[in-house]
This record gives structure tokens, C-alpha cells and sequence, in this order.
């Protein structure tokens, strides 16, 4: 993974964690940092698409919302469809890497901080990137995620 994410322009090093960081809370603990400054990687289904949601681990993705925001019915990816798409299990998906490109939306709300952590391929690895870091290394659309979010 490490190869794929300097291949896409990702600048920060890939860092092993102890254990397992499954979520945002478990992430931000290890790292001495705000849950906010966490990517959470989150594969939906955009009208039966899989895409990719870097969302900041301080809020949810209202799917509700955010498909009227984007014309399309939202629904969560199985853990096969997320491995199909992405070829990482959930609690480790990496914005990159996948075996083929997958549609990406980057949540807005993680512009706040200048530093923000992704998951890097594995569930005990991860990234230092930024908000804009993300977006130009996935091509993706930066978005609200939620009303006021």
C-alpha cells in the first residue's frame, strides 16, 4: 500500500499502530488526537455504485441528505462489496490502491484541520494527509457529508 499511496502523491508516512483502530475513537486515541482529524473511509452504494466517503470521524454520513445533495439513492456497502471495490477490508480502506478506480467523496469538514489521518490498506495502519492532500490524490468531490457538517 505503501507503493500505491506515493504512486497517487500521498506525502505523509505510513505508520503501524499496536492494535487495531476499527474506528475513528479507537484511531484518534492511538494518535493523540481529535476524532475530527480522522478519514473515516466509508464504501456506500450510489444507485448500486460503490463509492468511496472520507468522511471526518466527528460526525456520520446522512445518506438521506447527502443523496438528495447528489441525485442518487445511497445505501451501505456489504463487507464483500467493500473488499470487490476496493480490494481492503473494512477498518483499513485506504483512498487508494483499489483495483479499479472507485468514485470518491471527500467531506468538507476535514478542511478543518491541518492534518488529518486515513487508514492506509490495513486496520492497524494509517496516513498523515490533508483535506486537499485527499482530494487531489482521488480525484474526488469535495462535499458536505451532512447538514451543517
Amino acid at each position: 500500500m505503501t507503493a500505491a499511496l506515493a504512486g497517487a502523491g500521498a506525502t505523509g508516512p505510513v505508520r503501524w499502530l499496536d492494535d487495531a483502530a476499527t474506528t475513528a475513537a479507537l484511531a484518534a486515541e492511538h494518535l493523540g488526537i481529535t476524532v475530527g482529524q480522522i478519514a473515516n473511509s466509508l464504501v456506500f452504494l450510489f444507485d448500486g455504485v460503490p463509492t468511496l466517503v472520507l468522511t471526518s470521524g466527528a460526525h456520520r454520513v446522512d445518506t438521506a441528505w447527502l443523496g438528495e445533495q447528489v441525485g442518487a439513492t445511497i445505501t451501505r456497502a456489504s463487507k464483500e462489496q467493500v473488499k470487490e471495490a476496493t480490494g481492503q477490508v473494512i477498518g483499513g480502506v485506504a483512498p487508494v490502491g483499489h483495483p479499479a478506480p472507485v468514485p470518491t467523496y471527500v467531506d468538507t469538514a476535514l478542511a478543518a484541520h491541518d492534518e488529518v489521518w486515513a487508514a492506509a490498506g490495513h486496520a492497524r495502519t494509517v496516513f498523515p494527509t490533508t483535506f486537499d492532500e485527499l482530494v487531489r490524490i482521488t480525484g474526488g468531490t469535495p462535499t458536505a457529508v451532512a447538514p451543517h457538517a
